[in-house]
């Protein structure tokens, strides 16, 4: 998930926001009519989201009681964040996991004068390992694909490939959602679906900034298509103790700006409630 600490989000070349991501919301009075990164803008009170009345509206997501599951995520925080729930279900049904990590999120801190980004890069692959244990899956294999963190999109086509032989056999493939407008996220989950087809697996896509720059009902995101996985509280207890893993991402590395934590109490709320949802 990883951003940079005290500087806004970079788009990437080619990005573009999903249908008009960054407008202001209908009825939201006195908010300018667009933002330049929808990340940056103010986002939506998690109390919103747990208002909704369409929760129930979602149906059901059967999981694999057997085999494998391949997670990818762009940065290692991000298959917690959106899917840690899910995987810890999969791993009490005995199902096999493995995570790819297509970058270290080395560049969460880049001006960082207290942590260097290889620094930063083994931290936070430590801090993905503590997570998984938290889940219960601690046996998860881990594959780190290393590709610069930021530049996932001009490494697509040798994530896919490096992803094809992995899924070889896999159950399915849950991945970063390619609406979820970070372009680290995006590219990943493009990749993921590439793969995906080549091995002939079924891939599940996990929103993570959604919840930020979404509305209940937001006409911008596939409602449709989603599926949820409702949580009970022993393993949503075990993804809040997983979540308090990332520490260098949820907490300051030092009081200068560019060592403030990326993800304030405001965002980890969107990942901390009874459900989780992915599209199909």
């Amino acid at each position: 998930m990883t951003q940079h600490a005290g500087e806004p989000y970079v788009k990437q070349a080619g990005e573009a926001y999903p249908g008009g991501v960054g407008e202001a919301y209908p009825g939201d009075a006195g908010k300018p009519p667009s933002y330049a990164d929808p990340i940056q803008a103010p986002g939506t009170d998690e109390a919103h989201w747990r208002a909704w009345d369409g929760w129930h509206k979602l149906p059901e997501l059967r999981l694999p009681t057997a085999g494998r599951v391949v997670v990818v995520a762009a940065h290692p925080d991000d298959e917690v964040l959106g899917a840690g729930g899910t995987m810890a279900l999969l791993a009490d049904a005995g199902v096999s996991v493995t995570v790819v990590s297509i970058t270290d999120g080395e560049a969460s801190h880049a001006g960082s004068k207290i942590v260097t980004p290889d620094r930063l890069a083994d931290l936070r692959a430590g801090e993905l390992r503590d997570a998984l244990a938290e889940l219960g899956a601690g046996t998860a294999d881990i594959v780190r694909l290393k590709v610069p963190d930021t530049e996932a999109a001009g490494h697509e086509e040798e994530v896919a490939a490096a992803l094809a032989p992995l899924l070889h056999g896999a159950q399915l493939c849950l991945a970063p959602w390619i609406g979820d407008v970070h372009g680290d996220h995006e590219a990943a989950g493009r990749a993921a679906l590439a793969a995906a087809r080549t091995a002939s697996v079924a891939c599940l896509m996990y929103p993570v900034w959604m919840w930020h720059w979404a509305r209940p009902d937001d006409p911008r995101v596939p409602w449709p298509s989603a599926r949820r996985v409702r949580l009970p509280e022993p393993v949503l207890a075990r993804k809040r103790a997983a979540v308090e893993r990332f520490g260098s991402q949820i907490r300051p590395l030092g009081p200068a700006p560019e060592d403030a934590a990326i993800l304030p109490p405001e965002e980890i709320a969107h990942h901390l409630r009874d459900v989780e949802v992915v599209f199909a």
